[in-house]
């Protein structure tokens, strides 16, 4: 499980990014959901949203 979880985690975040490998987008698009592709996606969002407020309110106090 844990294995599965850090796959997706590591290859949404690569497309996040833009840096995903063939290789790895192949393997991505075999898959039967992209829902947890779209989940994973929408919390790093939220991640990095909230970051970004966090590091611009310390800078700015």
């Amino acid at each position: 499980m844990l294995s599965k979880t850090w796959r997706l985690f590591s290859s949404t975040l690569a497309a996040f990014f833009g840096v995903q490998s063939d290789k790895n987008r192949q393997r991505d698009f075999q898959t039967n959901s992209p829902l947890p592709f779209i989940i994973m996606g929408l919390i790093l969002a939220v991640i990095l949203v909230t970051t970004l407020l966090l590091i611009t309110k310390l800078v700015l106090v």
